[in-house]
This record gives structure tokens, C-alpha cells and sequence, in this order.
């Protein structure tokens, strides 16, 4: 019997982060996305292998730096409800600002955080859909606004 290509409960597309601490990131992502966790695999002495979330409809894998695969930050943007809260909920976990949410000519209101393995999480509210004229209207006055 042929099993489908892509694991249930999966999307095609998943980040991978290789961070020093998988079981700090899980907690974070617990914290300021209510990720849940899936999965987790130990190494003998008890350091996370391998790891799976999911945050909204979407798998966030993980695993333990090494000598092989040494730690790689990674920009990972992120959709949610409500973006302030997120954002608010990230800075308690620990993550450091990169921008407080603000509200884009693109229809999203957006912010970027940085975790403590150096991780950009970009993450936004998409609070408008904005027409394709409207849109390269809006982008060519954003250009002209920075210089």
C-alpha cells in the first residue's frame, strides 16, 4: 500500500532550525506562538535530537547543533491573530525587538523579534487585502519615502 508523500498533518514546506538548545526554542515558541508540540527525540544524554512543533497550521522541526550541523540562525515569518500580542508575548519569553509590530502599506501589520539563538521571527496580521494597483501605488510612495 503506497503512503501519501507528505506526512499527514504536514505542509511541503517546513522549516528546520539547528539551534544549541532545542528544548529552550520549543519553550519559546510555546510561549509567544502557543505552539504544540509533536514530537521529541533524545539523544543518550538526554539533549533533544529531533524535534517537531506546530504553530497554526504549519510544522516547525528542529534539532541539536553539533559538529556536523553546527547551530544556523534563520528568518522564519510567521502569521497569527493578533501580532501585538505575539510580539508582547515573545519579548517575556526572552526575544529581543528587531521592530514593534507597525502597520505595512501592504495590508499587514508586522513586527520581527530575535530569539536567544538568533532566529528572526518575523510576524504579522494580515489586516487588509490590498488590489494590485492600490498595492504598486502604496509601494512606489513607500520607495520615494525612503529615499
Amino acid at each position: 500500500m503506497a503512503v501519501p508523500p507528505v506526512p499527514p498533518g504536514h505542509n511541503t514546506v517546513s522549516p528546520y532550525l539547528i539551534v544549541s538548545d532545542p528544548a529552550g526554542l520549543i519553550e519559546f515558541l510555546q510561549k509567544t506562538f502557543n505552539a504544540t508540540e509533536l514530537f521529541r527525540m533524545r539523544l543518550q544524554d538526554g539533549r533533544v535530537m529531533h524535534a517537531e512543533v506546530r504553530i497554526g497550521d504549519s510544522v516547525v522541526m528542529m534539532g541539536q547543533a553539533s559538529d556536523q550541523h553546527p547551530a544556523m540562525p534563520a528568518v522564519v515569518h510567521v502569521y497569527v491573530a493578533d501580532v501585538d500580542a505575539a510580539y508582547a508575548r515573545g519579548l517575556q519569553a526572552g526575544a529581543s525587538t528587531i521592530m514593534a509590530p507597525t502597520d505595512q502599506f501592504y495590508g499587514d501589520r508586522s513586527g520581527g523579534l530575535r530569539d536567544a539563538y538568533g532566529n528572526q521571527w518575523w510576524i504579522a496580521t494580515h489586516r487588509e487585502d490590498v488590489p494590485d494597483d492600490e498595492l504598486a501605488r502604496r509601494a512606489e510612495a513607500f520607495s520615494r519615502s525612503r529615499g
